[in-house]
């Protein structure tokens, strides 16, 4: 059974069309990313999801039942980005409370704030006000809160925006650890991050599903994305528009040299590359097959 069905859903809000027909499924597995520019829809489509609005038009299920379902209670999650703790309450106290509204009783809410806290790597921090908190581990605790009862499916907003590089990694690392046991929906502008994390990217506009991206897919494509430290850009560019095996190539500002070409056995290609580097004296970055999900989405077709 898919995890998440959206079949022809439009929101208005009043003369406003938020989401346009979108269309979708999300079945189990590796975290999926949700990306567009502010405005596009992206928090209105997980709100609908969590059921705290319903469609215009068209339909959505989660594991097969309506959202907000009483049957999907501790299925799935969500984090909003906006997400406040209560202050005047301790960590440990808020989890436990938010346990029991799932269905456990007082000892075993105890129980479980603290297994979830152990997960972000809070548990000595149980006892403390969120006003002890930094912003980071603020965001930890939240997400200790949507963790609560083990959901299948869990929809984080921005879990990383506004975070230190530590906590940042920190909570990748959650993400990425617990990826076998829990599917992710991620919504972010971090473009960077969500190829690391997701598999499969949703790509919304003017509340439109305008693009469905498979970055593991991707890996398999006649591309080569190639980012130096140091050479004479022109002059490879020059070279590499020269070779029979390339089709085409795009550079920009940063280096960065996106290459479609024909693909030699034994990796005759990349070897080529690597010995013009060595003739020319020239340093480079990273080499890797396949585009990265920038150029994915918005690179000139």
């Amino acid at each position: 059974m898919s995890l998440i069905q959206c079949n022809k859903v439009s929101k208005h809000y009043g003369t406003k069309l938020a989401l346009d027909n979108v269309s979708f499924t999300i079945e189990p597995g590796a975290p999926v990313a949700l990306v567009g520019p502010n405005g596009a829809g992206k928090t209105t489509l997980f709100s609908l999801l969590c059921g705290y609005i319903r469609p215009s038009e068209g339909e959505i299920s989660l594991f097969g039942q309506r959202p907000g379902s009483r049957s999907l209670l501790n299925k799935i999650a969500a984090l909003p980005q906006d997400a406040r703790l209560d202050p005047n309450l301790s960590v440990e106290q808020q989890l436990t409370f938010f346990a029991q509204l799932q269905g456990f009783n007082k000892a075993q809410a105890v129980m479980e704030s603290l297994r979830v806290l152990r997960l972000v790597d809070l548990e000595a921090s149980a006892a403390q006000k969120p006003s002890a908190l930094s912003h980071g581990m603020s965001k930890r605790v939240s997400i200790a809160q949507a963790l609560i009862g083990s959901p299948q499916l869990i929809l984080l907003d921005e879990p990383t925006a506004g975070l230190d590089p530590a906590n940042a990694k920190a909570i990748r690392e959650l993400v990425r650890a617990l990826s076998g046991q829990i599917t992710f929906v991620i919504s972010s502008h971090n473009l960077n991050e969500l190829e690391k994390l997701c598999d499969k990217v949703l790509y919304l506009d003017q509340g439109q599903l305008s693009q469905s991206v498979s970055i593991k897919n991707d890996q398999l494509d006649d591309y080569l994305t190639l980012t130096m430290h140091h050479c004479d850009s022109k002059q490879l560019l020059a070279t590499l528009e020269a070779w029979p095996e390339v089709q085409s190539v795009k550079s920009d500002q940063y280096s960065e040299f996106v290459i479609r070409y024909e693909r030699l056995p034994e990796y005759q290609f990349e070897q080529k590359l690597l010995e013009l580097f060595n003739q020319q004296q020239w340093l480079y970055k990273s080499m890797q097959r396949g585009r990265s999900l920038e150029d994915k989405l918005f690179a000139a077709q």
